[in-house]
Parts: structure tokens; sequence; C-alpha cells
């Protein structure tokens, strides 16, 4: 019984809890429904509220918009109209202008008008006084011709005849005077000439003062110590005979101390000697060999020196424009004399010269130093080329391409052709100042150094002759002849030759050795 009781009350514990579980469900349900409606319809409010906002809103901004642009065309209006106002204004001044503009002008030809009429009245006054006044040179010209008739009948001669007389007294009267005035004219023009040459030469002279060393033929060598000299003649002389073979200089070592002498007419032989010389000494290796590929590099040395001298004369004078080769030529120069006096210090002298005296005469200075400075380039190959040093110059400045008037100065500056521009005067003038300056030029040193030369020209003028150098201040010449030219038996005959030929051609006081040297050399590398 109580257990049925207790089942019957579980039974219904359980009915109740599902019915309250179904109740809950449904009543949840049912919540959960009303609130999405709520949600739903609060969602439709408020997007209806916003969909009316925005409408609103856009008609606020529409009419805001369109009171923006009618206040925009309102302030156009405006700035039109104060255009269109000072458009007009500007039109009434404008018109004010022109309209006072017109008044002066019609003012300026009224008065025009009354000048015109007063110079219409004064041309007619002026025409009747020129009529009156014809009227009176009429009634003079006729009592003129009746006193000159009158005249005429009281002297017996005619007009024509007496002003014939009277020209005629006259005219002998002048040519005495005449012939006074112009010859005192003509020797105050002379003297005023002379005046003026000598102050402008004095003037040029006084601005060039240019030194004057006259070249001597020997150089003198320092040694480090008297032992030296030992090593530079070397074993039996080998040293020293290869030395003045190489360099055709003849080496002087005799009781001087530590010093040796280098005497050669020629400059560059005797720098080159030097410069090989020097470097022998400051290197210490002294053997033919060495002697021979120093020579070598001192004369490639020295053509470079030729050259930065040239350059330095060019930039000194300032002159622009010159060839290279002759810029060279210019350099070498530097190793040439003339009557002992040193040819581009000579030069230098003459385009200074030249320049001073173009400034006092108002020509082309730049041409006259270039005229000066190239007149005696001919030298520095005179002794390379048949011919005088003017004619070898003129050859060197057509072939380059120099101006027609420095070329015309180079011919005439010896007066081998006669001066036809002032150029050319003034070049020849400078040439003559700096040759006749005190201690410029010794002449016996120049017919010595010619005698030196026409000894070498003669022994190099035979076939098979290598080279030729005058030494021993032209007692002595050494010729090195081509060993596979002239043979042993051909050098004995070949020095008679020379001998006979120096005999006939040259007046030289003493004799001249003749010394023929024919070396054969064999070499070979080992590799």
């Amino acid at each position: 019984m109580e257990a049925t009781t207790i089942i019957i009350t579980v039974v219904i514990a359980l009915v109740a809890l599902a019915v309250g579980i179904a109740a809950g469900f449904f009543g949840g349900f049912n919540y959960r429904k009303k609130t999405a409606e709520a949600q739903i319809g609060s969602a439709e409010a408020e997007a209806t509220r916003l969909v009316n906002e925005a409408i609103k809103t856009a008609t606020q901004k529409k009419k805001e918009a369109i009171l923006e642009a009618k206040d925009e065309v309102f302030r156009m209006k405006a700035d039109v109209d104060a255009q269109k106002a000072e458009a007009d204004r500007e039109i009434k001044q404008r018109r004010a202008e022109i309209s006072r503009q017109e008044n002066r002008i019609d003012q300026k030809e009224n008065a025009l008008d009354k000048k015109t009429e007063a110079l219409e009245k004064r041309e007619e006054e002026v025409k009747k006084r020129m009529a009156e006044a014809e009227a009176h040179l009429a009634e003079a010209d006729e009592l003129r011709a009746k006193q000159m008739e009158r005249l005429e009948m009281l002297a017996g001669l005619s007009q024509a005849d007496a002003r014939e007389v009277l020209l005629n007294k006259v005219d002998e009267e002048l040519t005495h005077e005449k012939a006074l005035r112009v010859a005192t004219y003509e020797s105050d023009l002379k003297d005023d000439c002379e005046n003026i040459a000598r102050n402008m030469i004095a003037q040029a002279i006084s601005r060039c003062a240019a030194d004057h060393s006259s070249e001597t033929t020997v150089t003198v060598v320092p040694l480090p110590s008297d032992e030296m000299k030992g090593r530079i003649i070397g074993r039996e002389g080998r040293n020293i005979r290869a030395l003045e073979t190489a360099t055709g200089v003849d080496l002087i070592i005799d009781d001087t101390p530590e010093a040796i002498t280098l005497s050669s007419f020629d400059q560059t032989r005797r720098e080159v000697a030097r410069m090989t010389l020097e470097r022998l000494i400051g290197d210490g290796r002294i053997h033919p060999a060495r002697i021979e590929e120093t020579v070598e590099k001192c004369r490639r040395e020295l053509e470079i020196q030729m050259k930065k001298e040239g350059e330095r004369a060019v930039m000194e004078l300032g002159i622009h424009g010159l060839h290279p080769d002759l810029v060279k030529l210019i350099g070498r120069l530097k190793y040439r004399t003339s009557f002992g006096q040193n040819a581009l210090t000579h030069s230098m002298e003459v385009a200074w010269l030249a320049g001073l005296l173009a400034s006092e005469l108002g020509l082309n200075v730049t041409m006259a130093r270039r005229a000066g400075l190239l007149h005696d380039i001919g030298k520095a190959l005179d002794h390379e080329i048949e011919g005088s040093h003017v004619q070898i110059g003129v050859d060197i400045c057509r072939k380059y391409k120099e101006n027609p008037q420095v070329i015309h100065a180079v011919e005439a500056h010896h007066g081998d052709v006669e001066p036809k521009t002032a150029l050319a005067f003034i070049v020849q003038a400078a040439d003559a100042i700096s040759a006749a300056r005190p201690g410029a030029r010794r002449e016996n040193v120049e017919s010595y150094v010619r005698r030196l030369e026409n000894l070498e020209e003669i022994a190099s003028g035979f076939e098979g002759v290598e080279q030729a150098f005058a030494v021993q201040a032209g007692r002595e010449v050494r010729i090195m002849v081509k060993p596979d030219v002239i043979g042993d038996d051909q050098v004995i005959l070949l020095a008679r030759t020379i001998a006979h030929k120096i005999e006939e051609s040259l007046d030289y006081p003493g004799q001249i050795k003749v010394n023929v040297i024919r070396e054969s050399r064999a070499v070979e590398y080992a590799k």
C-alpha cells in the first residue's frame, strides 16, 4: 500500500514535472517571439526615423546649396558691376585725355600757322632786299668796269696783261721763299726723326738690359777625387778613347786637381760629354759599353732639354701658336753660338728689342717679338743643311706656315733682300743693336768655329765615313769609318786623300792630324 502510494506519488510528480516543462517551453517560446517582434518593430521604427532624418538633412543641404549659389551669383554680379564701373571711369578719363591732346594739337597748329605767315612775310622782305642788292651790285659792276677801262687807258695794259705781270712778280718773290722754307722743313724733319729714332733706340736698350757673356769652347767637369782620373782613362786608355770617339769631344786630363777639361767647338757635343761624364762618375761603372749606352741616353735627354728651353723662351716672350717643331729648333739655339754670342740669348734679346720698338711706333708687339725670335732660326740647322742661315730660316718658316710679314723680316734682316715693311726694319735694327753691345761678340771665335765646321764637313764628304770630329782646337780630325765599306788597306789611302783635300781647301796654322779609325765588333747574347 505504501509502495503503491509512493509510486503514485512519483508518477504524479513526474507528470507535474512534465507539465511544468511543457508549460515552460511554450511560455519561453511565446516570450522569445514577442521579444523578436518587439525588436523588429523597434528596428522598423528606427529605420523610418533615420530615413526621415536623412530626407530632412538632404532638404536642408539643398536649401543651403541654393542659398550659396544665389549668394555667389549676387557677388559675381556685384564684381561685374564694379568692373563695368571701373571701365566706364577709365573710358571717361581717356576721352578727357584725348580731348586735352586734341586741344593742344589745335593750339600748336594755330601757332604753326602764325609762324608760317611770319616766315612768308620775311621771305618776301628778303626777296625785296636781294633785288635791291642785285641792283646795287649791277651799278657797282658798271662803275668797276668804267674804272678798269680808265686804268687800262692810263697804264697802257689790258686787265689780263696786268694780271700776268703781277702773278709773275709774286711767283718770283715766292720761289726763293718756298725753297728756303722747304730746305728748313726738311732739315728740321731730319733732325726730329734722328732725335726720335735715337730716343726710341735708347729707351728700348735701357728697358732690355740682357746679360752678355761670350761662349767658350771648353767645359770643366769637377771630380770627387784625383783617383777618378785613372778610372776615366781606363786600362791602356780604352775608356777615354771610347768617350772621345762616342762624343767627338777632346778630354784634357792635366795636373789640375780634381777636374777634367772638355774641349770642343760644338756646344751640343760638349754638353753631351759633360752629362755623360757626370753620370758615369756618379754611377761608378766606367767601361766602353757603359760609356756608349750613357752617351745615347744623354743625347736623348739633351733633345728633351732643348725642347724645354724652347718652350721657356716662348713662354717668357708671350708668343702663342708656334709649331712644336719650331719650338724644338728654338731650343737648339741654346747650344749654338754666333761670333761667340749664344744664339738663343741673342734671339730672345732681339725679340724683346723688336717688341719695345714696335710698341713705341704703335705696331703689333706680338708680331714683332715673333719675328725677332725666329730671325736666326736657320742657325739651328745651318751646320746640317747647305746654304746661309737666312735662306734656311726662310725655308723653315715657310714650311711651318708662318706669317708672310715674319718670313719677310727673317729674309731681310741681313739685307739679302730690301726691307719693305716696318716690321722688317724693326727686326733689322734690333739685330744690329743686340750684336753691337760691348762684349756681345768675338770675331775670332766665329772664324775659329767656322774653320772647325769646314774641317768636319770635308772629312764627312767621303764615301764610307760614318762620323767626323774636329778636336784639339782643330789640330786633329778623328774619322770613324764603316767597317763593311772601308777595309784595312783603304784606311791608309782614305787618310791620305782627306789630308790632301784639307791642304787644298783650308787655310790654317801649323798642321792637322788626320786620324782614321776602323773598328769591327761582334756582339752576341747568351740566353
